[in-house]
């Protein structure tokens, strides 16, 4: 079995990184939640943030992130809970934006029947 770099990380490293922290809300997050950053990064950010603010300059998944910082994606949350509580990015989520766009299954259903009594 090959090992993965996630296995070969330094748990140290991870706990320096996080503060300490655990565990991130995990509603405010999932995976394939878009981050966008809302301001340049500012002198004294911690070195991760910083890479964050720049990828997320236009909108980028958090497993994206993830695996540009080559960071589990629970670290990664943490990390993205400390840039949202100070305003630094937004939090879009696909799933609500797709279904913004989708039509009323009602209406489709009318356009169903209607197409088969043509």
């Amino acid at each position: 079995m090959t090992r993965r770099a996630i296995d070969q990380e330094d748990p140290d490293r991870l706990y320096t990184v996080t503060g300490g922290r655990t565990s991130a809300d995990e509603k405010t997050f999932d995976s394939v939640s878009l981050i966008v950053s809302e301001c340049a990064p500012t002198p004294g950010m911690q070195s991760e943030h910083i890479k964050i603010l720049r990828m997320a300059q236009r909108p980028t998944a958090v497993v994206e992130i993830s695996a540009e910082l080559r960071l589990p994606v629970s670290v990664v949350k943490i990390l993205l809970c400390d840039l949202l509580d100070t305003g630094r990015i937004t939090v879009r989520h696909p799933s609500i934006a797709a279904q913004a766009g989708r039509p009323d299954p009602e209406i489709l259903r009318q356009v169903l029947v209607a197409l088969h009594n043509l």
